[in-house]
């Protein structure tokens, strides 16, 4: 998601880190370093040297703490700064939508509206699902542009598990309404329309929309903005903002190859919350935007409040209880180890989950690909063996050996490292019950 901005501010501080003080000269290198680095990422130049000057202010006023080392003290002055950009500590980190409340979710085409539109949905019901509440949801769309724009909501929405309503009129006001009055009259909670976009805008496109708002009064309008438009991206909010006027926005495609920058300048230039990131095509790939995880996330620092979050989603809560219980009182075997891969593909894949630890930058995708492959590997292998050789590894010889590597179409030596890294797990789950080494969280 900020691979780049990572990357390149991890170089910049990892640079000062072999400096013995901070000086004018090296305070300019690195901010030379760190300009470099948002220009590129498609900053524009003027939020740039704001967000420099507030750096250089930090350093002048005189907040550095003698404790810190060079890397330390511009780490903690960056972060502060970027927190701020960002939104702030006080930015709404929780969002909640009123009910009854009509959402109508805006952008240009091409941006992932239409799939945004279905994952907001779908965050909508798991909330309210982890509090043991359902919710009535109704998705519409009035997109008559875009050939099959409406038969993909209505497919988004079956797959959400909420209703869908196909307008009998083509045009865009009178099935607004139509689609209003079915949203009323069956006392749906939610309302999410999906409206039509361009491909750039257009004075059609915003009087359409701002016809919309006047008729249904949506409390909620959220600007879906593709994140790999970069600086482009900041004016098609201001048009959207100045004509119609939006509460909030999403970022969509921060997987892709984007550079991070639209992330980084957009709540500072329209002073509105980013409140969601899109990393993936899947409804559940909506990722909340929490300005202070963001912030350690584009310094190197990972976001492990994030992942865990992830992992609670996807993995069971029983689950994970079964396999800590498991690790800590020694009886963690092969087919656990194997339902552990498991568990870690269904996070999505090794480069994704690599986003959210620390000192992960210098992992090149090559690596990461190497890994995935690996874990593949691994599970064919724990496929391969008999229920004992899985329960009991302790048994596998040198011919169970050859008779599992021939059964999963690999070599003996990567059995060795499968047998390797299964115990290398339960070495750690032995390190961290001794007292004194994080043993109090296994009290």
């Amino acid at each position: 998601m900020f691979d780049f901005l990572s990357q390149k501010f991890a170089g910049v501080l990892g640079w000062l880190k072999d400096r013995g003080r901070l000086t004018e000269e090296n305070i300019a290198q690195a901010l030379g370093q760190v300009r470099d680095a948002l220009l590129e990422a498609d900053v524009p130049h003027d939020i740039v040297e704001t967000f420099l000057s507030q750096i250089r202010d930090e350093i002048v006023g005189g907040k550095l703490q003698q404790s810190l080392n060079p890397g330390q003290q511009m780490i903690k002055i960056v972060h502060e700064r970027l927190l701020a950009f960002l939104g702030g500590v006080d930015a709404v980190t929780t969002v909640s939508f009123q009910i009854p409340s009509v959402i109508m979710v805006m952008g240009l085409q091409g941006s992932g509206k239409t799939t945004t539109t279905a994952k907001i949905a779908h965050w909508v019901l798991q909330q309210a699902k982890n509090r043991g509440k359902k919710r009535r949801i109704l998705m519409a769309s009035v997109d008559f542009y875009r050939p099959a724009a409406i038969d993909q909501l209505e497919i988004l929405a079956k797959h959400v598990g909420v209703d869908f309503y196909r307008a009998q009129s083509t045009d865009v006001l009178t099935a607004a309404k139509e689609i209003n009055t079915y949203f009323k009259n069956n006392n749906y909670e939610y309302l999410f329309l999906d409206t039509a976009g361009r491909l750039h805008i257009d004075e059609t496109m915003m009087h359409e929309l701002a016809d919309v708002t006047a008729k249904l009064m949506p409390k909620h309008k959220i600007l879906v903005l593709d994140a790999m438009t970069g600086q482009e991206s900041l004016n098609v909010a201001r048009a959207f903002d100045k004509a119609i006027g939006f509460d909030s926005a999403i970022l969509s495609k921060m997987d892709s190859d984007t550079r991070g920058g639209a992330a980084f300048a957009f709540r500072f230039a329209l002073k509105k919350p980013i409140i969601f990131v899109g990393s993936g095509e899947k409804i559940h790939d909506l990722e909340g935007f929490i300005p202070d995880r963001m912030a350690t996330r584009i310094l190197g620092m990972g976001d492990i409040l994030t992942l865990i979050e992830k992992a609670s989603e996807t993995i069971g809560e029983q689950d994970q209880e079964t396999m800590s219980r498991k690790l800590i009182d020694g009886s963690f075997t092969l087919k656990d180890f194997a339902q552990q891969l498991e568990m870690i593909d269904k996070m999505g894949s090794l480069q994704k989950i690599s986003r959210y630890l620390p000192g992960m930058q210098a992992l090149t995708p090559e690596m990461m690909e190497k890994g995935q492959a690996e874990m593949k590997r691994f599970k064919a292998i724990i496929g391969s063996m008999t229920p004992k050789e899985r329960h009991l590894p302790v048994i596998l010889d040198g011919s169970r050996k050859k008779r599992i590597a021939l059964g999963a179409g690999v070599d003996v030596q990567e059995v060795n490292q499968l047998l390797a890294r299964y115990e290398q797990s339960k070495q750690l789950a032995k390190l961290l019950k001794k007292p004194g080494r994080f043993g109090k969280f296994f009290a």
